[in-house]
């Protein structure tokens, strides 16, 4: 039986009337997307034709899921909400503070010794407000809520930018920094910008070698990782339906990398035979009751030119596995033409490692058909080329594969078989010899493949593909190695050819677990005790940020103007820096330390104002915060692109920094930035970027008539004293600059509870 039963009960019951209400409203046929989203208005909310992209709504979501490393934030959060316990279902699940090293056991027994004091504490808040609790070993968030949470046609948010995972089951599920799982916790509505659409019609069905994997391998090619900004992508045809339902949700993992609001697909068959092999029958039955609300319209898929923004087709039948990378996601290049791309851009062709699994492609399907590869190599006697490792996505898909010997397959090429946690795609890996920082190659099939993700070697190439490919290129060790029509020579020296992988989308003799590491809250928590040391070094209880003082802010200067792509790793580093995700002042020491600054294209070196000498860039910040001295970061296009970290916002405005001014915005961070109390703006006119020098300082002129819609106006003094003034855009609503004057969203929140 589902957890949480009577909240999808509740759902289903009132979504006919809610659907039937919205369409009438809009007069037109519905999208899925607009569906979920029409039905899952908060109760505050009126209703009314909002306008994509333009106009801010707000939601109640069913459910919140955070991960161990952005739960620690947004549950210290949490605790200065008020509340006694949180107001929707919400679970908690340690998967990102457990470093990939060995293997499975030794592993998480040493990451359970190193970061015990984070997850007790993760536990006992937990248990004391009433939240579902997934202990270390469990599985990865994501893959553990798409075979236990996610139900067709539900909405819920949670703080990690792949909760778009759930999307595979038919769901709008959306990435959000901390401030808004508290918002939702804390049952407050949860706002967003009404997104954009893009319909992507599928044609055709997969064969051989090509995966779901590859169908988002191919829309990030064609979309870039800022294409889906502000958008939700919706899947649809009868090549969405011949897809597996973890194949859907691969596709939808990867939205993210695409900036996708979220992605997901209309109720069908493949989600339904999901949900009874997960034991959610229950679920499947309701679903079957209302299944017409959980797709579109019939009209929409018929001519999606007119529902849709923006409409791809992309036809299975005919789409080619492909690589994607390196260093950015959205570089793709279809198998057939990577050894030609390799030569043309130096790409190193000997493939180091290969790594599959994550939250990403971890399923059943997913490891059958790579472990068919695996058995194909051992009886035609190939030795694997490159080191290879596995990542089950959780518990549940681990103890299956070792019950149907896939493990033991793998281990017959020589595998490593990492604990069911991120591991390796957060950065999350002690790989030996890369603080030497040589060039090589690594391909995986797990999401990202920014520089120094994996590893911290900023000179490894990584490429993302299917598992059944990663694993192909692993056992050539070539990254050019095409497994469609190359040969390899065996241990005999006879040419032999890897047949097309072979899986099956379920486990035939069902899923099993002994402990799927769920652990259930208390019926009261109220005397539960939190404890928190004072001199901690991993967690630190929060000091509420101050409110604005209502004047224009003056005499600030430039901390940083950052050139090219900054995402969420450059502005707070993953991987070590983890341990301090529940310490906002240590993990302060990281911000911006992997942002290129402009005027030297360094990382990490920055000029002082107050000294004229160079520093890195927190030790800067630092002396101009001991001086009250407000500062302004600069950026380029999509800043803040990546994960959904609200560290990467908390930690710029806890070392003093007042505004953000950028040529635009990753989703996600924008709003992480408005819920801390910062500014978050962009050039009226990009070419005012070429205007900031290194050694200026900002006057606001008008911020203290702060409205919405209103541009702002800044005058820049240049060192040799000359002026410029420039025009700055923002999209804050009146409920926004209230989060500014407040301080904080969660100010405003505290402000509200004693009134």
């Amino acid at each position: 039986m589902a957890f949480d039963i009577d909240m999808i009960k509740a759902v289903y019951s009132s979504l006919g009337e809610r659907i039937n209400s919205a369409r009438k409203v809009v007069n037109k046929p519905l999208t899925l997307s607009e569906k979920i989203l029409y039905s899952h208005l908060h109760s505050d909310q009126p209703l009314e034709n909002f306008e994509r992209g333009n106009s801010y709504v707000d939601f109640a979501p069913d459910r919140v899921a955070m991960q161990d490393a952005t739960a620690q934030m947004a549950l210290l959060q949490f605790m200065q909400a008020g509340k006694s316990k949180a107001a929707v279902p919400s679970t908690v699940h340690c998967d990102h503070l457990i470093l990939a090293k060995t293997g499975a056991i030794e592993d998480l027994r040493n990451s359970i010794s190193a970061s015990g004091e984070v997850f007790n504490f993760l536990e006992s808040v937990s248990n004391k407000y009433g939240i579902g609790f997934w202990k270390p070993g469990a599985g990865i968030i994501h893959q553990v809520v798409l075979e236990n949470y996610a139900f067709p046609g539900g909405m819920m948010i949670g703080t990690d930018s792949h909760t778009v995972n759930a999307g595979g089951l038919g769901m709008v599920a959306v990435g959000v920094g901390g401030a808004d799982a508290v918002d939702v916790m804390a049952g407050m509505p949860w706002e967003l910008k009404f997104p954009k659409l893009i319909g992507v019609k599928l044609t055709g069905k997969m064969s051989g070698w090509t995966s779901a994997k590859d169908v988002i391998l191919k829309v990030a090619g064609i979309l870039t990782v800022k294409g889906g900004t502000g958008a939700i992508v919706e899947y649809f045809g009868e090549g969405a339906k011949s897809l597996s339902c973890t194949g859907k949700g691969t596709i939808c993992n990867m939205g993210a990398e695409i900036g996708a609001t979220t992605s997901t697909f209309g109720y069908d068959e493949s989600m339904e035979r999901y949900l009874r092999a997960t034991d959610r029958s229950d679920v499947a039955d309701l679903a079957n009751d209302v299944k017409e609300h959980l797709t579109a319209d019939d009209e929409v898929y018929a001519n999606p030119e007119k529902y849709f923004d923006q409409v791809i087709e992309i036809n299975l039948s005919e789409l080619e596995p492909h690589l994607n990378g390196p260093f950015s996601p959205d570089i793709a290049t279809p198998i057939s033409q990577m050894k030609e791309a390799a030569e043309k851009n130096g790409w190193p062709t000997n493939v180091e490692v290969g790594l599959i699994g994550s939250c990403t492609n971890s399923s059943y399907e997913d490891i059958s058909r790579a472990a068919s590869l695996a058995e194909q190599a051992v009886e035609k006697g190939l030795k694997t080329k490159s080191k290879f490792t596995i990542t089950p996505g959780s518990e549940q898909v681990r103890y299956t594969i070792e019950r149907d010997g896939f493990i033991d397959t793998f281990h017959k090429i020589g595998a490593s078989v990492f604990a069911n946690a991120c591991g390796p795609c957060i950065g999350q890996w002690d790989r030996a010899g890369a603080d030497k920082k040589e060039k090589n190659t690594i391909v995986h099939s797990f999401n990202r493949n920014f520089a120094k993700r994996a590893d911290g070697n900023p000179n490894t190439h990584a490429f993302v593909g299917s598992p059944e490919l990663v694993t192909a290129i692993a056992i050539s060790g070539d990254l050019g190695f095409n497994p469609m029509k190359d040969s390899l020579t065996n241990e005999k020296g006879e040419e032999v050819m890897l047949s097309e992988p072979t899986g099956d989308e379920l486990p035939e003799k069902g899923f099993a677990v002994e402990d799927a590491g769920y652990q259930a809250p208390a019926e009261d928590g109220s005397g539960v005790e939190v404890k928190v040391a004072p001199d901690s070094k991993r967690l630190q209880l929060l000091t509420p940020f101050l409110p604005w003082d209502g004047q224009n802010i003056t005499g600030a200067k430039l901390l940083i103007k950052a050139k090219g792509k900054c995402t969420t790793d450059h502005i707070s580093m993953a991987g070590p820096w983890l341990r301090f995700r529940g310490h906002l002042d240590n993990i302060s020491d990281n911000t911006l330390t992997g942002a290129i600054n402009f005027f030297n294209e360094k990382p990490d070196t920055v000029k002082s104002q107050l000294s004229g000498e160079y520093g890195t860039v927190p030790a800067t910040q630092r002396t101009y915060k001991a001086e009250n001295i407000p500062t302004i970061v600069v950026g380029d296009h999509n800043y803040g692109e990546g994960s959904s970290r609200e560290h990467a916002a908390m930690q710029p405005r806890h070392l003093g920094v007042r505004a953000v001014l950028v040529k635009s915005f990753a989703r996600i961070h924008e709003t992480n930035l408005k819920k801390q109390g910062m500014l978050g703006l962009t050039f009226a006119d990009e070419s005012d970027y070429d205007k900031i020098k290194e050694d200026d300082t900002f006057d606001f002129i008008d911020l203290n008539t702060f409205a919405p819609g209103k541009p702002l106006n800044i005058k820049i003094t240049h060192a040799d004293g000359s002026t410029d003034t420039i025009k700055v855009n923002h999209s804050y609503n009146a409920q926004q600059i209230e989060w500014f004057k407040a301080g904080s969203a969660l100010n405003l929140i505290k402000q509200k509870e004693k009134a």
